[in-house]
């Protein structure tokens, strides 16, 4: 179907010859419409449909070549639009003349000399040109022979390649640029130069790049070519630089050098060779960091105290004259040094010195202002600069200065930018960091320019949250007293209290511990700590009077210092918080002031989060007031702000961390509680407020109770605890009532505190939300269903009849397919059961119970399922519960049903129908396998609890080690350990005699269970090194490696004292097995340990991983890697400082090394085996675990770390799936280094999409490669959000055929990373 224009379906080429007479029409108008059915055609036509028709294709350069040199713009432009796509149809055969005469091409416009360039660049980029990871087509090929052959001579005038068929063709006429070079005017040739190089830069011979290398710098040398040209070779070379040899980019280095040597060199030329340096370092880093240690020193000359006293001599002999010239060289430096050091790092760390000097110096560089006053004359004057400050005036017209030549501001924003740089290449322990550079920043908290200010308190910030950072894992704000409750047991969890949840997490988590600001550790907190002083009193200067810019800008420093000190404001609050306060009541509205608003509330969180209230209860009068009217506000944004800032205040003003009286905070507490009330309840609420809303006001409840009941009267919790089950039933609002009733029953201390019938209500409006599809919804509601039957307050605040209901809600989730559900199913039910067994054990009840038991489960559902069980035997009601047990029998995991008949035959007393005796008569008369490996299973459950009452000996168990059944042996051994574990005296013994008597595997399980589950540690120390001898002699074979490695481990936590050494030791041992068993027990020591076992392995730890990690057997190596991922994890504290030592281990560990790939004959088939490739799956999840905390993130070498993760995008698959999360995760973390990488991640992205399997290919094949680009084109789409505007040509070209070729991965992962769900 034809367009309205005219414009056929399928063009051909009659289509086109018949409208080239229209261009020579005397009508403007209809030789733009022409043109315009004319590019039409060309878009929409077959690629080949111009190809055999050569009158055609010459006629219409012809007539393009006619427009082209129209009159009129509009035709001009349109012609260049369709030289663009005429270009893609046409054989190489037309392309070499096209180029020539377009090139060649005069027009009649004196004013716009630029249209032949801009014709030719519309060529160069609408012709075929390589792309990376792609094999280059014929067309690819063509079109670089026509670019070689007619555009590169027409540039630099010259034939460059010599064509062996054309030998007497006639010179080339002058080119382009030299055209451009000898009159000075810019026609734009040098943009075609640069996208030649971006186009088809792989594919330039030596000679072309050495040809368009000199004519480009002839160029930048001209003294007739104006700053835009210059900026432009810049580019140029800039675009270049990626494909010289080495040979020639040495020549062009050391050419450039030479001519910084010449004495009489201008300013001008010095200020381009810098901006030529810079360019580079961020165009090909890898390649030109070696040559920083020749030209660095020229780069930081003009930076120097000597040519700065030189400049001064001549300004003073010329009576004051500024020279402008030599700021803009300075500038240039500092950007230089500035792309040194984010792209070569390494190779600027010999300059640090140097750079700090430089940077420091012309950071305070104000020619303008007289430099000679001496420091304590700034001390004296202080106290007149705080009144100076105190007017009413804009700080800029209070203090500027109206010299308009003055572009010394430039060269201090670059300093401030520059050290910005440093600071994220340090290691922030140097000296200089808080000696040098951190004072040098505070002391330019009065730069008059505002760009400049903003610049340097960025730099400053960026510090500050680089120090709170890298001083290691959060501050644990918890008494010594609540550090023992809450330190998770290395044991199996046994016993309602443990699987329900204590009280001491609960009170951690509701911020009942006060706040407490750690003392320095380093160099770099101790200089945090030292120059705190300075940092607030000049903030408190600029809070006064600055711009809302500024103020923003310090508020946001100061909360960065306060989290990262976790305080730090205590001896200045009086200073602070006032005008904290009067800035956010005084600011303006608009999008600036609202943007500073929220900081300040922010702030006020920070403070209030990290400090004691003693520190904040002087100001609560004049804070809470403000804390009010900003939830009030009528921008979302601030009122949902303002009331995250409220939950924070409300932790601080109720027991047991508020220091102020009680009528006072009750009287704050009752204003905020009004206006949440106010809010929830007001029609015009957003939701999100709203939300927030019910959030404060729960807490506000909950942290009233008990003690804080006198803070706020029963009335007003009773009214609040109401509204909260009226807005529970809402389904905006329920998600946040969900919340806000968990916290009320975590805190409520008896019946009281609750309104009548509150507990009830909301219990039975949580089990129906049990049933919902929002799973969200869901795991709230059982949360907090469960703390309300675990408290004791709540608990009897529900009736039979409530308990009955709920738990029928409850009996869907009783099944193994869901843990998450399940596991607090059982605890609630447990929970009931203590008060309420026999309204509980119901027959569904039973029922899911005896489902649960047919699943092999472990860990905390496992925990929690014999919790339930417990109690119900407790509760005298498991008779009926026993007997489907029994029947349920070895039809479910012999294992699970053994521990939970076990348990229940204990605590279920004499009424439960079975006696001990009837199970030891089952193991002695049964012939089924698995009815005797239950029954042992029940036996050794029932001695771990009944401990030395029980009845059984160590020979009830050992007398089926012989049995012919393998899986009789092994649940005998099991069943030996359990049993001994509830009486170690009597059973250690005789498992180590029968340790030297053989069935060391079997016994070995024995002693892996004994020491799991037993909690007599003082038992075990008199035989544990007897036993550590056993284990180590017997661990060596291959079954009883992995069993034995965690033996090994828990004696080494059983006794730190004896055994650590002897680990350290033994990872000398010649043996691999040895070495590898224990490093396998150390991987186990690193994860079962809490934070009181560090003193420890503080010694010891990164000695024993250096020794590890370089290990010499490949599967040592794997485990080790682990093992220090596990450290990572487990012992922060102990290994982030000494990550820089060890983290070359894991990056070595992840390069492919070819002589570990062998081949092996399968069949008819030869088959690549890597044995290298586990090794280097366990080196890509340390990387990756690298990630995950801020302390390790900032000691880590960003470009080689790039480097590692990009070459995984090349590995086998697990690798790139690895790889590409983790790139997710550097979009965010790294995105200036992510937004250099693009051109190479463009490469090596297209590379795997591009993969196509076999055609015998099989089913796992297609799912892994269906994977992987799932997860490419997710990464894919992530960068070009991220970067939107901001990719080069590469990956412009690779989103473009990513969207043709993979639109439905497009499309999906657009709409994922829509919600949020960026890994």
């Amino acid at each position: 179907m034809a367009s309205s224009s005219g414009v056929p379906p399928n063009p051909s080429a009659h289509n086109v010859a018949s409208m080239l007479g229209k261009l020579r029409d005397p009508d403007a108008d209809i030789r733009f419409m022409t043109l315009n059915d004319l590019n039409k055609m060309l878009e929409i036509g077959s690629p080949t449909f111009l190809m055999g028709d050569y009158t055609t294709c010459a006629n219409t350069v012809n007539g393009l070549l006619h427009t082209l040199a129209d009159t009129r713009g509009d035709v001009q432009n349109m012609t260049i639009q369709t030289l663009g796509n005429f270009v893609k149809k046409v054989p190489e055969s037309i392309l070499c003349p096209t180029i020539e005469k377009v090139s060649n091409i005069t027009t009649n416009n004196e004013v716009d000399n630029t249209v032949p360039a801009l014709a030719v660049r519309a060529i160069v980029v609408n012709l075929p040109h390589p792309a990376p990871g792609l094999a280059r087509s014929q067309r690819v090929h063509e079109s670089y022979s026509a670019v070689s052959k007619a555009l590169i001579p027409r540039l630099v005038g010259r034939i460059v390649l010599p064509l062996s068929n054309h030998k007497n063709l006639p010179a080339p006429p002058k080119g382009m640029l030299e055209e451009d070079r000898d009159t000075g005017v810019d026609s734009n040739s040098l943009d075609v130069l640069t996208e030649v190089a971006k186009s088809f830069g792989p594919m330039l011979h030596e000679a072309e790049l050495q040809a368009l290398e000199s004519i480009t710098m002839e160029i930048f040398e001209s003294a007739k070519c104006g700053t835009v040209m210059k900026k432009k070779a810049v580019g140029a070379l800039a675009a270049l630089a990626p494909y010289f040899t080495d040979g020639l980019l040495a020549h062009h280095v050391s050419y450039t050098i030479e001519q910084l040597r010449q004495p009489h060199i201008t300013p001008q030329a010095r200020k381009l060779y810098l901006t030529d340096y810079g360019s580079l370092a961020r165009s090909i880093p890898q390649k030109f960091g070696p040559y920083l240690k020749t030209l660095a020193p020229f780069v930081v000359a003009p930076l120097s105290q000597e040519e700065l006293d030189q400049q001064r001599e001549q300004e003073a002999e010329a009576d004051g004259e500024r020279d402008v010239a030599m700021e803009e060289v300075r500038e240039a430096a500092l950007i230089a040094i500035e792309s040194f050091l984010q792209a070569c790092a390494a190779d600027m760390r010999a300059y640090t010195k140097e750079v700090i000097e430089a940077s420091t110096r012309f950071l305070k560089y104000e020619p303008n202002v007289a430099d000679d006053e001496d420091e304590d004359m700034e001390e004296d004057q202080e106290e007149e600069e705080e009144d100076e400050f105190d007017g009413d005036d804009d700080f800029e017209e209070e203090t500027g200065f109206d010299d308009e030549d003055d572009m010394s501001w430039k060269v201090r924003r670059c300093s401030a930018k520059t050290l910005h740089a440093l600071v994220e290449s340090l290691n922030l322990n140097d000296p200089a960091v808080y000696g040098q550079i951190a004072p040098s920043l505070i002391a330019r908290f009065k730069e008059r320019e505002e760009s400049v200010r903003n610049e340097v308190l960025a730099t400053l910030a960026f510090l500050i949250v680089k120090t709170g950072a890298s001083s290691g894992p959060a501050h644990k704000q918890l008494s010594g007293a609540l550090e023992h409750h809450i330190a998770p047991s290395r044991k199996r969890r046994r016993g309602f209290s443990d699987v329900g949840g204590s009280d001491a997490p609960t009170l951690a988590t509701n911020g009942y511990s006060t706040p407490v600001t750690p003392p320095p550790t380093d160099n770099a907190t101790q200089g945090l700590a030292k120059l705190n002083p300075e940092i607030v009193k000049g903030s408190v200067k600029l809070l006064k009077t600055s711009t809302v810019t500024t103020k923003q800008a310090i508020i946001s420093l100061l909360k960065d210092m306060v989290i990262a000190q976790h305080g730090g404001l205590s001896q200045h609050a009086d200073s602070v918080i006032d005008p904290v306060v009067e800035t956010m009541s005084t600011a303006a509205s608009g999008v600036a002031g609202n943007a500073l608003r929220v900081e300040v509330l922010a702030l006020m969180r920070a403070i209030v989060d990290n400090h004691s209230s003693k520190v904040i209860q002087p100001y609560l009068g004049k804070i809470v007031p403000a804390l009010a009217k900003a939830a009030k506000d009528r921008l979302a944004k601030i009122s949902g702000e303002a009331f995250s800032t409220i939950e924070a205040f409300i932790m601080a003003l109720t027991p047991p961390r508020s220091a102020g009286s009680k009528s006072e905070n009750g009287e704050h507490l009752k204003k905020l509680l009004e206006v949440a009330t106010e809010r929830i309840s007001a029609r015009e609420t957003d939701t999100e407020v709203r939300q927030k809303a019910i959030q404060a006001l729960g807490l506000i409840v909950a942290r009233t109770a008990g003690s804080g009941t006198s803070l706020l009267g029963q009335q007003d919790r009773f009214s609040a605890q109401t509204l909260i089950l009226e807005r529970l039933k809402n389904e905006l609002t329920r998600p946040a009532c969900v919340r806000a009733v968990e916290k009320i029953g975590q805190l409520a201390n008896s019946k009281k505190d609750y309104a009548p019938d509150f507990v009830g209500s909301v219990a039975l409006e949580l089990g129906g939300q049990l049933q919902k599809s929002s799973r969200v919804l869901r795991g709230a509601s059982l949360t907090t269903l469960r703390t309300l039957a675990v408290k004791e307050p709540s608990r009897s605040s529900m009736d039979a009849t409530t308990v009955s209901a709920v738990v029928e809600t409850l009996i869907p989730l009783l099944q193994a397919e869901d843990l998450h559900m399940m596991g607090p199913a059982l605890i609630v039910i447990a929970a009931f059961a203590q008060d309420k067994a026999s309204i509980v054990t119901t027959q569904p009840v039973i029922d899911g119970i005896c489902s649960i038991v047919t699943s092999s489960i472990s860990g905390a559902a496992l925990d929690a399922l014999i919790t339930c069980v417990e109690a119900i035997g407790e509760g005298e009601a498991g008779q009926g519960l026993m007997k489907a047990l029994l029947n349920v029998g070895v039809q479910g995991d012999t294992d699970v049903t053994g521990q939970v008949i076990g348990t229940l035959l204990v605590k279920g007393g004499s009424n439960i129908g079975v006696r001990l005796e009837d199970l030891v008569e089952e193991l002695q008369t049964q012939t089924d396998e698995f009815r005797r490996c239950l029954a042992l299973s029940v036996l050794g459950e029932a001695g771990l609890r009944m401990g030395e009452s029980c009845p059984l000996q160590p020979n009830s168990f050992t007398d089926y080690f012989a049995d012919k059944s393998d899986k009789v042996k092994l649940a005998a051994a099991v069943a030996l350990g359990r049993a001994g574990a509830g009486n170690v005296k009597a059973y250690l013994p005789k498992i180590m005699d029968a340790l030297n008597q053989g069935k060391q595997y079997l016994l070995l399980h024995s002693v892996k269970e004994l020491l799991q589950h037993s909690d007599a540690e003082h038992e075990i120390k008199p035989y544990a090194q007897t036993l550590w001898q056993n284990i180590i002699n017997t661990g060596q074979a291959e079954d009883n490696k992995v069993v034995s490695a965690e033996c090994v481990g828990r004696l080494a936590i059983i006794d730190p004292t004896a055994y650590l050494p002897q680990l350290q030791t033994f990872l000398q041992n010649p043996k691999p097995s040895v070495r590898g068993m224990v490093i396998s027990a150390l991987r186990y020591v690193f994860s079962e340990t809490d934070a009181s076992y560090d003193d420890n392995l503080r010694s010891s730890i990164v000695p024993m991983l250096a020794t590890m990690l370089a290990d010499s057997d490949l599967d040592n190596q794997r485990v080790a890697l682990s093992a220090f991922n596990s450290a990572l994890h487990n012992k922060p504290d102990l290994v982030m400082p000494h990550l820089p030592d060890l983290l070359p281990y894991a990056m070595q560990a992840s390069i492919i090394r070819p002589e570990l790939i062998r081949e092996v004959q399968m069949g008819p088939f030869k088959h690549k085996v890597d044995d290298g490739l586990e090794m280097r799956k366990s080196a890509y999840e340390t990387l990756y675990a690298l990630l995950e905390s801020p302390a390790s993130r900032s000691r880590i070498d960003m470009n080689s770390y790039y480097d590692r993760v990009i070459a995984g995008l090349a590995d086998e698959h697990e690798i790139k799936i690895l790889c590409s999360l983790v790139l997710l995760k550097l979009l965010e973390i790294a995105p200036q280094e992510s937004l250099r990488r693009m051109n190479a991640l463009a490469q090596q992205l297209r590379a795997v999409l591009a993969f196509k399997p076999k055609d015998n290919a099989v089913k796992q094949e297609l799912e892994k490669l269906a994977e992987q680009q799932k997860v490419v084109v997710k990464v894919s789409v992530a960068f070009t959000k991220r970067f939107a505007g901001q990719e080069n040509r590469a990956w412009a070209e690779f989103m473009e055929w990513v969207k043709k070729d993979f639109a439905v991965l497009v499309k999906s992962s657009e709409e994922e990373l829509k919600s949020g769900a960026l890994v």
